[in-house]
């Protein structure tokens, strides 16, 4: 069978900054959480529902995913804005109280994302529209480009190696390449223009 055109293609759709303020202002409380708890922590839509109270440390300041699509546990580490964010979300809460919860108490189910995303992208103005797996990508695009090692940034994304990450968010890195030839270059001193006749044109 031939391969699609273009699924080996790499991932560019992320949310600016500008874009998801945009977004996080126009959720509802309840959602709004969700997604900023994605933006916060780079976490699959599945992750964070089934994310207790307990699985916040705020002395490692981390996440514990329990279970997480590879099927092995991991911890996501938290930036200090993270860190004051699920800090305040859990303050107060038993631990084995779903860390996010619809506004009517429920828990967040299959599918229950789409909707209120679209919604909130339309009131937001950003079009096209984002998915929820996006929120994991922008987590992921940003720290790229501020210059986090992608060995770094495939390990809180719960990725074995870094081949994932190098095909969908390498492009962003221009600068490590840039800075990689730059670091091994050749030494071959000042160029000596002084001995170099110009060409003339010959006479007509």
């Amino acid at each position: 069978m031939k391969p699609f055109r273009g699924a080996d293609a790499a991932r560019l759709r992320y949310l600016q900054a500008d874009e998801a303020r945009r977004l996080l202002n126009a959720c509802p409380a309840d959602f709004r959480n969700l997604v900023r708890g994605a933006l916060a922590a780079g976490c699959r839509y599945g992750e964070l529902c089934r994310l207790e109270v307990r699985d916040y440390s705020p002395d490692a300041g981390a996440l514990l995913i329990r279970q997480s699509k590879s099927g092995k546990p991991r911890h996501v580490p938290l930036d200090d804005d993270a860190v004051a964010f699920f800090a305040a979300i859990t303050a107060g809460r038993p631990s084995d109280e779903r860390m996010f919860c619809r506004a009517d108490g429920s828990a967040w189910g299959k599918s229950h994302q789409a909707r209120p995303l679209i919604d909130a992208c339309r009131a937001a103005r950003i079009d096209p529209p984002a998915n929820f797996h996006c929120l994991r990508h922008t987590w992921a695009s940003h720290r790229v480009m501020r210059g986090a090692p992608l060995l770094v940034v495939a390990q809180v994304l719960g990725h074995s190696d870094t081949r994932m990450v190098e095909k969908h968010y390498g492009h962003l890195a221009p600068s490590y390449v840039r800075d990689a030839v730059r670091a091994t270059s050749m030494d071959l001193g000042a160029p000596d223009v002084g001995n170099v006749t110009p060409l003339r044109p010959a006479a007509g």
